[in-house]
């Protein structure tokens, strides 16, 4: 295992912050996975330390086929934001942003970068992208605070990977991932040995998430250079390991092992696994999920539990003012399977308090909410 630690820029003075990340095997073949942008999501940090065990594990034994780089804190920015004794992972306290938005956005700059460089050979196109990917993250100007170097550095790492796993968790969650459409055939074993109840699937969901700044940029190139033979090389998920309470030892240590057979699968480990199950979930348009908001402030009861699958007009939770004893139930608006819920019990205004998967696309423009 090789260490790799990197300082973030822009650190107060007398402090500084470190990314690391651990790279096990090597050839040009690279899965990158990481754990817990969003720094209170603690299951994929979790699986991250049952992964890097087992990695040594087989690296020792000879059996990585291939480069595994594996970051299990991405954002030591994150971990240290505390407020009254209560995580705030998901938005730097500095600026207000989400950890897990506005990612450099390559596309255009590769495009000026690769003109006249692209052919009908696809594996040396592939190869020629990756490393303008490279060169174009050098290039960019000087990061202007920790937050800008800590997105840098960790696309750099991942955007020569042809697998990239983006470990996260839901408030109250079933095991989901989010993709593009073009690449849930080659992610629907992994769905399935993870036991996805959800899997949803939108080309652009918009805010330049993590995943999406590694592969978006190989389905745009198709649409600059639509002669040019070019592969989508990078397949990209973003992983829910359910929710934010769910770090258990064994099913961390489950989810670990199923992600390395997806690994074996793919060619990057050698030795017997076992195969994937046959049954996995529907995947869904990502503009077809509903997001459920109260009406007016009260206390949140839920009426259905996690993984049911509802129909339109089936009751989602009920909101009770205690002052004014005000009820109302919100109901499902679409069919589909309810996969994710608010932790907290008090409605607030503009708070999503139940998701639910639906196949027939209900939103447009933006789909991620912050």
């Amino acid at each position: 295992m090789q260490q790799i630690d990197h300082l973030l820029p822009w650190s107060a003075c007398g402090t500084q912050r470190t990314l690391r990340v651990l790279r096990f095997g090597s050839g040009p073949r690279k899965a990158y996975i990481q754990a817990s942008l969003h720094a209170d999501e603690l299951p994929g940090m979790r699986v991250a330390i049952e992964l890097k065990r087992r990695l040594l594990e087989l690296e020792a034994q000879g059996r990585l086929t291939g480069t595994v780089e594996l970051v299990p804190l991405a954002n030591p920015i994150g971990i240290g934001q505390m407020f009254q004794a209560t995580h705030q992972g998901r938005f730097e306290f500095n600026s207000g942003k989400n950890f897990n938005r506005d990612f450099p956005a390559l596309t255009e700059v590769l495009a000026a970068r690769l003109e006249g460089q692209l052919g009908h050979d696809g594996e040396h196109n592939t190869e020629v992208i990756r490393q303008a990917m490279l060169q174009s993250l050098d290039e960019l100007p000087p990061a202007q605070s920790e937050l800008d170097g800590l997105r840098r550095l960790l696309l750099r790492h991942a955007c020569d990977a042809e697998l990239v796993l983006d470990l996260h968790c839901d408030f109250e969650s079933v095991m989901l991932l989010y993709a593009m459409p073009q690449h849930w055939p080659r992610l629907r074993s992994l769905a399935a040995r993870l036991g996805a109840e959800a899997a949803l699937l939108a080309e652009d969901a918009g805010g330049d998430a993590f995943d999406e700044a590694c592969a978006l940029p190989w389905l745009r190139l198709r649409e600059y250079f639509p002669e040019a033979q070019i592969p989508l090389a990078c397949v990209a998920t973003t992983v829910e390991l359910r929710g934010m309470a769910d770090t258990e030892r064994e099913q961390c240590q489950a989810s670990a092992e199923q992600i390395l057979g997806y690994l074996a699968e793919q060619g990057l480990i050698s030795g017997r696994w076992p195969a994937a199950p046959e049954q996995c979930c529907q995947a869904t348009p990502f503009a077809g999920a509903q997001y459920a908001y109260a009406e007016h402030p009260g206390v949140v009861s839920y009426l259905q539990p996690l993984g049911a699958q509802v129909r339109a007009g089936d009751p989602l939770f009920e909101v009770i003012d205690p002052l004014s004893d005000r009820h109302s139930v919100v109901r499902a608006s679409t069919d589909g399977v309810l996969y994710a819920r608010e932790r907290l019990r008090f409605a607030q205004p503009g708070l999503w308090l139940a998701k639910v998967a639906g196949n027939t696309p209900i939103r447009q423009g933006r789909l991620f909410s912050d």
